[in-house]
């Protein structure tokens, strides 16, 4: 007898942990669709472009590594389109030849653009270490940094690269009167006196005027202008993490996205007109701030494509009110994770070596990571 077929489009961090599930019931076919040769994680841009090895070591990781991926068969290539009558999925490979892939469910997966950090195109193993070692020797070369923006990604990163180089002037310069307006106040509270122990300049109430033809897809170095009436800041290097996100669905047909572009589902993660059609993490529009990522859904996704299967009824997944969870990344003295009410708990340094990474992250959560 034939199983089923799912195919994850999309093999970030959420869409390789709904694979990991699904394919620890041998009752279904799981067939894994990822631009990227490996896992080339979103999270930690701070970390990502001050420390690269470091950020290596824990957010780009070969799909071959991960022990309960063995069952899953990846697929290297850049999605182009999708037939829902005919249920299948059009490829592009690496060398440009197009393919098909049926599916009797599918899961999309695949995120959300706002940075160079964060692109839906294909790339080698080689495109990803060029991207790396160019955005870190930016950064090193530049004497004065701005980051530009008020969400997690420019809070740490204006952390990051003032611990990596406390030589540098580094600014954030947001639009409001604080930053993290999604989180709790006492969350920004904390972080705000983080970010001055460290040096950081902090400039709230700076809107920035957009470069014509502007894009996020790499670090500027032109001189910033303000909508706010600021004199204009001169940089070496100017940080874009605005949170101006673009959903990765061009590939997708108008009739399953929302007015602004993201996958229409509700709290079960199934898509209304298509009920074999699931989404999750960034692209879906299950509730106001997408959370069904940070909700960790990732679990009770694959418990209702087996339930959607066998005709059982599904559960809906409870969205978070308040942004939360680690807003600054790996710190010398440890790992911040605060809490939905905005208080944080610190794991010490120690063991976010010894314990977090080892046994919380690659075995608890991934099920186990071969290190190479």
């Amino acid at each position: 007898m034939t199983r089923p077929r799912v195919v994850v489009a999309g093999l970030g961090d959420t869409g390789l942990l709904t694979a990991i599930h699904l394919a620890r019931h041998r009752g279904v076919e799981v067939v894994g669709i990822s631009s990227k040769p490996g896992l080339v994680s979103g999270q930690e841009l701070g970390l990502r472009l001050a420390r690269p090895d470091d950020w290596q070591r824990n957010y780009r990781v070969g799909f071959d590594q991960f022990r309960r991926l063995r069952g899953v068969r990846t697929v290297h290539a850049e999605l182009v389109g999708l037939d829902v009558e005919a249920r299948t999925v059009l490829l592009r490979r690496v060398d440009g030849t197009d393919v098909r892939e049926p599916y009797d469910v599918l899961v999309i997966s695949t995120g959300v653009s706002n940075g160079f950090w964060r692109r839906p195109h294909v790339q080698t193993e080689d495109d990803v270490d060029l991207d790396l070692a160019r955005q870190h020797r930016t950064m090193a070369d530049a004497s004065t940094v701005v980051v530009v923006g008020g969400g997690a990604a420019a809070v740490s990163s204006a952390l990051q690269i003032a611990t990596r180089w406390p030589e540098k002037a580094v600014a954030l310069c947001f639009p409001g009167a604080r930053a993290l307006p999604q989180h709790h106040p006492r969350t920004w509270d904390h972080v705000r006196r983080r970010l001055l122990a460290a040096g950081v300049d902090l400039r709230p109430g700076h809107r920035a005027v957009l470069p014509n033809g502007f894009t996020a897809d790499r670090i500027t170095t032109e001189e910033l202008t303000w909508s706010t009436g600021q004199s204009a800041t001169p940089a070496d290097a100017v940080l874009w993490a605005i949170g101006r996100v673009s959903p990765n669905t061009g590939w997708l047909p108008p009739g399953l996205l929302d007015e602004a572009g993201f996958v229409r589902a509700d709290l079960t993660l199934q898509t209304p007109e298509h009920p074999e059609i699931f989404a999750i993490g960034d692209v879906a529009a299950t509730d106001p701030l997408r959370s069904s990522a940070r909700a960790r859904a990732d679990g009770l996704l694959a418990s209702n494509i087996r339930a959607h299967l066998t005709g059982r009824e599904l559960k809906a997944f409870r969205p978070v009110e308040r942004r939360w969870g680690s807003v600054l990344g790996v710190e010398a003295d440890g790992l911040r994770v605060f809490a939905p009410n905005g208080r944080p708990f610190r794991f010490p340094a120690w063991s976010v070596r010894a314990v977090l990474q080892p046994w919380i992250v690659d075995r608890g959560i991934y099920g186990g990571i071969r290190r190479r």
